[in-house]
């Protein structure tokens, strides 16, 4: 596996790569992997990619007050961890790589997709992530991208404007990898204290119990809603700032339970943010 840094050489590889008869497969990442992680570099290699593992902690998508310092910062083992998992080339750049002095170009898909759930809480995010996904999109030039749904409304922005954009390229969402007792897999986890750490999985036991109901034959919006929210204050120090039924591609609020509806969540737990989702039929 190769570890380069600069966008040259990369582009390089990629060439090589293609002229051996490879299609190309990107893992976007900031870094810190874990098996959620792993789960993405191992698709991309089950499909015959040569794939392409990006580490860059993108100070594009953290706000002012947000944990850009605190991020974790762990390349070694992510090298380790990329190498196991089937990747065939990383690319740790620095921030100057990525924006060179007098850097003034941004990506921003508008209206409702960024504007509702993590969009309201955290502003000039999604532009962000859409700025540094194209980037590497025009870096690496796949034929198939690999995200997590984890990262529900990402997954959802990404999608959008690669269609609005007319890229050519796939997008292949990949299922939330959990823990054992159903936390789903975040480089932020490791904040968490262990006090914290044992109340983390409620937010999933929330959704969980909603989705039952849902499945059950419940089919108000406001009563599956409630299950979840029940449980969420059973546990204080679960800070919720929001929990929506929303539709799948839009990600507007349902007010009709329909197919393909999902529940989104994120909630603050001591200095740490948690999202998560869940289909709910």
């Amino acid at each position: 596996m190769q570890c380069i840094d600069r966008i040259a050489d990369l582009r390089r590889a990629v060439k090589a790569a293609r002229q051996d008869g490879r299609k190309i497969g990107l893992v976007p990442t900031m870094g810190a992997l874990h098996r959620g992680h792993a789960a993405l570099i191992a698709q991309a290699a089950e499909d015959s990619c040569f794939t392409v593992v990006s580490i860059f902690i993108n100070p594009a998508q953290f706000g002012p007050n947000e944990d850009l310092d605190l991020y974790p910062r762990t390349l070694e083992r992510d090298l380790q961890v990329a190498a196991e998992a089937g990747a065939d080339l990383v690319f740790a750049p620095v921030a100057a790589e990525i924006y060179p002095s007098g850097f003034n170009t941004w990506v921003e898909v508008g209206g409702s997709l960024t504007d509702c759930l993590c969009g309201a809480f955290r502003p000039g995010h999604f532009r962000g992530v859409a700025t540094i996904v194209l980037k590497l999109f025009n870096m690496t030039d796949p034929d198939q991208a690999y995200f997590g749904e984890k990262d529900y409304q990402q997954l959802q922005v990404v999608r959008r404007f690669v269609q609005d954009l007319n890229l050519p390229l796939k997008i292949m969402p990949v299922p939330t990898v959990r823990e054992a007792d159903g936390l789903a897999m975040s480089s932020r986890n490791k904040y968490l204290s262990p006090e914290e750490r044992s109340v983390a999985p409620w937010l999933y036991k929330a959704l969980r119990a909603a989705a039952e109901a849902a499945t059950s034959g419940e089919g108000d919006i406001h009563a599956i809603r409630c299950h979840a929210l029940e449980i969420i204050a059973s546990q204080p120090a679960l800070q919720l700032e929001y929990l929506e039924i929303v539709d799948s591609e839009s990600l507007q609020p349902l007010h009709e339970l329909c197919p393909g509806a999902v529940m989104l969540a994120a909630a603050r737990l001591g200095n740490t943010r948690l999202i998560d989702n869940i289909k709910l039929i």
